[in-house]
């Protein structure tokens, strides 16, 4: 069998995986105080219709959508290559419950909520920005940065739980003389302390190796955090309740993305037709979801490459700086333990030439090795041996 077959094979069954759930995209935690509008929100992004009501804990189970997360050059490489089938990549949201005081302790259903929270990649932080009577506030009153600290308390009260916890059992490896456990027990303390001065992990600098340790323990606090202002519908940068979310973004290095909510879920309700036209009403360039995937993307340290065919055209999402093989074995292992090497050209090449033969006749086909760094908007055919 030749490797060219192979390619396309496992490329074909990469489609099947997908199809069956286990999704390659970005998987996020919607996070907040109850009656934030976190579900209007969710229901703004993914259009999944969940259950929003004016009380806490409306939602006691965790919602989840998948949104596809729209690409333009996608749709034009199905237009070139006159693809069967298009696969974008995604964005996976979990609507978790409000979160309140005491959470760390279990209060309001706490421990089942941070185990969900545990294993997204990122966290997006939904802080009400908005005045509204009819719309009941846990606090009394809306009042962006103490609502984020009353989250980011609890969530760091958890961590420290979580350290301590592993403090107990390298100490007793400390104790028969194991070196290692020694520095792992510093990198721990030095942890804890952070967490009881009540600095948010997120954003401070670690070496190498205490970061490796920090990714071992799962720590909450620890996470990328997009904060979402969710906002009455014309708000900016210097509305009053938004600017000291901004503030604090700008200082942490997280990112920031105004959402009008309620008029989000209404344009996701609507007809793809229709949406442009809603959009220009509002006085909006793109959706939520757009401008929300943007955000997380250089969050994350994301960019984007493609595999394009008569079979499919496909986005990957992709961490900056990873090598060709590595990229392969992102769509299938056999494909990294047997790499040959990547075909290569960008995306805006391929527009610029209109095709692949125009690609080859201005020498801009590449033929890169396992150790080429993939770059945002690469497209790419890679070729291996089983």
């Amino acid at each position: 069998m030749t490797s060219d077959a192979r390619a396309v094979r496992v490329t074909d069954h990469a489609s099947q995986i997908t199809d069956h759930g286990e999704l390659m995209g970005l998987c996020c935690g919607m996070i907040g105080l109850p009656n934030v509008g976190k579900t209007t929100v969710f229901n703004a992004l993914v259009g999944a219709g969940a259950v929003t009501a004016n009380y806490p804990f409306s939602t006691v189970e965790t919602n989840v959508g998948i949104a596809p997360m729209p690409d333009p050059r996608l749709n034009k490489l199905v237009e070139i290559f006159r693809s069967k089938k298009m696969t974008p990549s995604t964005l996976e949201v979990r609507d978790i419950a409000g979160l309140v005081e005491g959470a760390s302790k279990g209060e309001g259903l706490g421990n089942q909520f941070l185990a969900q929270i545990r294993e997204v990649d990122a966290l997006m932080h939904v802080v009400r920005c908005f005045q509204d009577p009819d719309v009941v506030h846990v606090g009394g009153g809306v009042n962006p940065l103490p609502d984020i600290e009353t989250i980011e308390t609890e969530l760091m009260l958890a961590d420290v739980e979580t350290l301590d916890r592993r403090r107990q059992r390298v100490e007793k490896k400390v104790k028969s003389g194991d070196a290692k456990a020694a520095k792992e027990l510093a990198v721990v303390q030095k942890l804890v302390d952070l967490l009881n001065k009540g600095e948010w992990l997120g954003n401070q600098p670690f070496a190498a190796d205490e970061r490796a340790i920090l990714n071992e323990c799962q720590l909450l606090s620890a996470k990328p955090v997009l904060f979402i202002a969710n906002a009455a519908e014309g708000a900016g940068e210097d509305d009053p309740l938004i600017r000291p979310v901004k503030e604090l973004a700008d200082k942490r290095g997280a990112g920031l993305v105004i959402l009008y909510g309620q008029l989000e879920a209404e344009l996701s309700t609507l007809p793809t037709e229709d949406r442009a036209e809603f959009m220009k009403e509002a006085g909006l360039t793109e959706s939520g979801l757009v401008r929300l995937t943007k955000t997380a993307y250089d969050l994350l340290g994301l960019i984007t490459f493609f595999t394009a065919g008569e079979e499919e055209a496909r986005a990957w999402p992709l961490r900056k700086g990873t090598k060709a093989a590595e990229a392969a074995g992102k769509i299938h292992s056999d494909m990294e333990r047997g790499f040959i090497r990547a075909e290569v050209y960008h995306y805006e090449e391929l527009i610029a030439c209109g095709n692949v033969a125009g690609v080859r006749e201005k020498g801009l086909f590449r033929l890169e090795g396992r150790d080429y760094v993939i770059k945002e908007g690469d497209v790419v055919y890679f070729r291996f041996n089983v």
